[in-house]
């Protein structure tokens, strides 16, 4: 319950942020620009939060990175509400909450297992994976009312506030001690360790790939949502909201369709079944020109995209051992959520020249090939 009181927060915020952006300078290569900056330190630092999360309390480790992200929400609302926010000083707060996460996601991941165990882990990664989404469907709706009643800044002090439950939450818990024999090495050493892992198990070698074409390209459809809710639609900011929203409410559909499996055989089949969906439906999105049909076919993308990382992260954490949970997680990371920002500098870039929906038909295509050739070396064979 805290985790989703937190996230509902997270998704107001990332909404208005966007939103912001787009306000203040109209500039597809400026919203390409934000995803940078608030992604980037994820695929420098992971890392070393990976290396953190493997020596240190994974528990003390997330509370200390929702504590940090609480105060950059607090910081943001009142440059806002105080009237004084400019493009660069968003740009700054995003990074250092790409900071944040750089340290929060593999030790979180880490974590998960602590607090669930094995048996039960795909069960939880798709409980967690419906928290989100469910907070997905129900955060931007809510902020794109709000920015136009009350303004940004009081979406960016809610997610504030939002943060106080989950630290709460995460301060009730008990959890056993669990200790492991302490690795030699820099934090780049040991990142080069799951690294060689990952690209020596062919399953998750190739889930992985597939996923990074999906942040690289794919994902980064959310960067220009401003675009379509305020120049193609004329929705403006409930616009942007409600788009927002139907994609959450398919990536909660997805979560919760995951979470309904019971038999998390053939996985590679059905992650490239997921990725041919999200790659037709984005193709789609991107040359729509009505609303209500562009917003099913981001229920489409939703669903397909969280059925898609819940797989990859199933494959994954399945198969990593326990010693090197931490750094393979930071290794999943730097491969899902540190490959966005390079996609967002492309997208904003290409956007630019092109207009955002030729750049999302160009990306859409290409995630389909890059499904094709998933689906020719892995998906179809035998052991997959």
């Amino acid at each position: 319950m805290g985790q989703l009181i937190s996230v509902i927060g997270t998704w107001m915020q990332s909404t208005a942020q966007l939103w912001l952006v787009y306000r203040l300078t109209h500039s597809a290569a400026l919203l390409g620009v934000f995803g940078f900056a608030n992604q980037i330190p994820v695929l420098l630092l992971s890392p070393l939060g990976g290396y953190v999360g493997d020596r240190y309390n994974r528990h003390k480790g997330v509370i200390a990175t929702q504590t940090a992200a609480l105060f950059l929400a607090f910081a943001l609302s009142a440059l806002t509400l105080l009237g004084v926010v400019r493009v660069w000083e968003i740009m700054l707060i995003g990074f250092f909450a790409g900071v944040v996460n750089a340290f929060d996601v593999p030790i979180r991941q880490a974590f998960l297992v602590q607090m669930v165990g094995k048996e039960d882990l795909p069960n939880a990664i798709a409980l967690n994976s419906s928290i989100f989404n469910g907070a997905r469907v129900v955060g931007p709706a809510i902020a794109g009312f709000a920015i136009h009643w009350i303004g940004e800044g009081w979406c960016f002090f809610v997610n504030g506030i939002s943060f106080l439950a989950v630290i709460i939450a995460l301060l009730m818990m008990r959890i056993e001690k669990t200790s492991f024999p302490a690795e030699e090495g820099s934090p780049f050493e040991n990142f080069m360790q799951g690294f060689r892992f990952v690209m020596s198990d062919p399953p998750v070698r190739s889930a992985l790939l597939l996923l990074s074409m999906l942040s690289l390209l794919g994902l980064q459809y959310s960067v220009f949502l401003p675009i379509f809710a305020g120049e193609i639609f004329h929705r403006g900011a409930p616009g942007l909201g409600l788009l927002m929203s139907f994609a959450g409410i398919g990536a909660l559909l997805g979560a919760l369709h995951f979470a309904a499996r019971t038999n998390y055989q053939e996985l590679a089949r059905w992650i490239a079944t997921t990725s041919a969906m999200f790659a037709v439906g984005l193709i789609a999105f991107s040359q729509s020109r009505y609303f209500f049909l562009s917003a099913a076919l981001l229920l489409v993308t939703g669903f397909s995209a969280t059925n898609q990382m819940a797989s990859t992260n199933t494959i994954v954490q399945s198969r990593v051992p326990d010693q090197m949970r931490s750094r393979v997680m930071a290794v999943y990371a730097s491969m899902f959520l540190g490959i966005q920002p390079i996609g967002a500098l492309i997208a904003g870039g290409v956007a630019k020249r092109i207009g955002a929906p030729h750049t999302l038909t160009i990306f859409g295509m290409l995630c389909l090939l890059g499904d094709l050739v998933f689906v020719t070396r892995v998906a179809m064979r035998r052991e997959a």
